[in-house]
């Protein structure tokens, strides 16, 4: 391997306080940070952009560094053998929520933070690196700390698009990346008439130019007055923000092109994973002689697993594809990954100027970036706009089994449909080592924890689908899958054969009538674009306006529904099977938020009329609640037989029946607005 690293261990404690978690006992938290030593020649590992152009030891080494967690027991001998890497969302880590059904937090450390303790019941070492070098410090995020590429002694420079839609009303300023916690590229001149921003109201609306003398490079600082009377507001220049005179006004897509300077080494994230991971797997001692701590006490590491969620998930496949599961030795670094609504994309990172925060592309929000991009698929198959072949999965030497699931928000605004299909929109096989889920009805993100249905900016409640208990099951199967061959389920997912995966006019056409609810027009389009220099090859991203190359699409297909509006197929959680309303995987904006446009990633919760009484008097043609159950106790009778259903069918553990139908007791008033006798409300 041709880079090396040195872990510094910063604070080692008891977590929850030292409870123990079954034959696995009692864990610690380990906090730290790697740095690492990279080879800039490229020997031993894929190719990254700029990484010739980055400072260099005197040995002639790249440097940089990465924070670090482990939660591990602390008897390492009494783990599984098994390191379960969360990829950490935009720096935040995530796996503790979704496995364990735990209170989130970046610093977990308390009993809340164990939640059901699953991870840790099962033995895992679960493992957080920072892989994301365009974040900025706060809030407990873990950071990479990649270097800057030059041209010797000159910065570099290149043109940078960047869009920002603001949803509160008086916002002034933004960063030029568009997110707080995102690193802006520092524009080169703060001159407004070397640059252009423009404004329109859906992605494919004609862009309105904003005169230069409207806005300016600057940050807006405030303080209260001095006499206490209100706020003193000043307007300062700054190469990292863009100030409107007049005011963002709220829905509108603003785009910004400009010239900017120094971009980070970002594809130095893909090998940071590769290295921390192959190191927990393989190393006895690392660079400076420390031993690896999950050698200690007769410890092992026999398998890893990597999770991801969204841009996570996306940075998974992106990982396979380019090659980094080779640990440079040969070997694999996961032996099994599961990416987790992650739609057809892959990142848009080991490219200079890179923006790696930014959502991805969706019908209203950035929806020209170049995340989505053939291959689709894990199967071979060929772009019949291109005539390209190609697959996520190339190098069978190397490559992890897959559990790929999405939501059915994924089909309408992250062209889902893709994972599953060839270009024409054509069923395409999966290979024997892939399985793919569709969690029908479902929305991107899915907390465990919720008080109530919320709306948010959508004109809709916010879809409520509890999926939780389907990570475990799947963690479950996939390890059983890489240790002894025992397959997981099998795929369950639309298609196109069995009419489950359709065009959205005959969505639309099947789609029941309810009251009130309006419709999208479509899941998210997906135009061939020209970006400039090949991505792939070159790294270089050309950001201006991106080019439509012709008039044809790659053909976007949805889940097919059934006469109460939910998806007839994939796995279908107890909330599905058993439903008190129409669940979604669409929302629309409120008409001051971007009319008629969807809410990227939120789904819809349509409740369902309470009676009989109720439906005629709205005419809608669903049938009410009190007509599917008698009451409370069968709702959660109901759950029970459709969790129990699942268990069989192997996309759930037994474990989580009870919890299911615990919280299906007064009618789930956690995610639902049922006002029946009986009902919590």
């Amino acid at each position: 391997m041709s880079a090396r690293l040195a872990l510094s261990i910063d604070d080692r404690r008891l977590f929850a306080d030292g409870q123990g978690f079954g034959e696995a006992g009692a864990y610690e938290r380990l906090t730290g940070r790697v740095r690492f030593l990279a080879d800039p020649s490229g020997a031993g590992h894929p190719r990254i952009v700029d990484l010739d152009k980055a400072p260099r030891t005197a040995d002639g080494m790249v440097e940089y560094a990465a924070d670090f967690c482990l939660l591990k027991p602390v008897e390492p001998a009494r783990g599984n053998g098994r390191v379960f890497f969360d990829y950490g969302n935009r720096g935040n880590k995530r796996a503790l929520q979704f496995f364990n059904d735990a209170v989130g937090s970046n610093s977990p450390i308390a009993p809340e933070h164990a939640g059901n303790g699953y991870l840790m019941r099962r033995g895992y070492t679960v493992a957080w690196l920072g892989w994301q070098g365009d974040l900025l410090p706060g809030e407990g995020r873990l950071l990479l700390h990649a270097p800057i590429a030059t041209d010797g002694d000159r910065p570099i420079t290149g043109t940078v698009r960047v869009e920002y839609i603001v949803n509160e009303p008086g916002t002034l300023a933004v960063p030029l990346s568009g997110l707080a916690p995102a690193r802006s590229y520092p524009t080169v001149s703060l001159d407004t008439r070397k640059a252009r921003l423009t404004r329109r109201l859906y992605a494919g609306s004609r862009r309105e130019d904003i005169p230069h003398d409207r806005w300016s490079f600057a940050r807006v600082d405030e303080s209260p007055s001095v006499d206490g009377l209100g706020r003193d507001r000043a307007v300062v220049p700054s190469d990292g923000h863009l100030h409107l005179h007049d005011g963002f006004e709220t829905g509108w897509i603003y785009e910004l092109i400009y010239e900017a300077r120094d971009p980070a080494v970002l594809g130095l994230g893909h090998l940071a994973v590769r290295d921390f991971v192959a190191f927990l797997k393989h190393a006895e001692r690392d660079l400076e002689g420390a031993a690896n701590p999950l050698r200690e006490g007769g410890g092992r590491v026999e398998k890893a697993y990597a999770w991801g969620r969204s841009q996570t998930g996306r940075c998974i496949r992106d990982f396979i594809h380019q090659g980094f599961n080779d640990d440079g030795a040969g070997r694999p670094v996961f032996d099994g990954v599961l990416p987790h609504v992650a739609g057809a994309g892959k990142m848009w990172m080991n490219h200079r100027f890179a923006q790696l925060t930014v959502l991805p592309g969706q019908e209203h929000e950035n929806h020209y970036t170049p995340v989505d991009r053939f291959p689709f698929a894990y199967a071979r198959s060929t772009d019949h706009l291109t005539g390209r072949e190609d697959a996520i999965l190339k190098r069978p030497a190397t490559d992890p089994l897959v559990i790929h699931t999405d939501s059915a928000a994924e089909y309408w605004h992250r062209r889902a449909s893709l994972v599953v299909t060839d270009t024409r929109g054509r069923d395409l096989p999966q290979p024997e080592t892939v399985r793919v889920q569709c969690w029908a009805s479902s929305q991107h993100y899915a907390s465990a924890l919720v008080a109530r249905p919320e709306r948010g900016i959508a004109a809709n409640l916010q879809n409520t689908v509890a999926t939780t208990m389907l990570f475990r099951a799947n963690l479950d199967a996939l390890d059983r899958w890489a240790t002894d061959g025992t397959p997981p389920p099998p795929s369950r997912v639309p298609s196109v054969a069995e009419g489950t995966l359709v065009p959205v006019e005959d969505w639309r056409a099947s789609f029941p009538a309810i009251p009130g609810v309006a419709l999208p027009r479509g899941p998210s389009r997906l135009e061939l674009l020209d970006f400039g220099p090949d991505l792939d090859t070159s790294g270089v991203v050309t950001v201006e306006p991106p080019l439509v190359v012709g008039e044809e699409e790659y053909p976007v297909l949805v889940p097919a529904v059934d006469a109460d509006g939910n998806d007839r197929a994939g796995v279908r959680a107890p909330m599905v099977a058993a439903p008190l309303g129409t669940y979604v995987g669409w929302n629309l904006r409120r008409p001051e938020l971007g009319h008629g446009a969807m809410v990227g990633i939120t789904g819809s919760y349509l409740p369902l009329p309470n009676t009989a009484e109720e439906r005629a008097q709205t005419g809608d043609p669903r049938p009410a609640i009190l007509e599917r159950y008698a009451d409370a106790e069968a709702y959660a009778a109901a759950i029970r037989a459709a969790a129990l259903a699942l268990v069989v069918q192997g996309y759930m553990l037994e474990e989580d029946v009870e919890r299911a139908v615990a919280a299906a007791a007064g009618w789930n008033p956690a995610r639902h607005t049922v006002r029946l006798p009986g009902s919590r409300r």
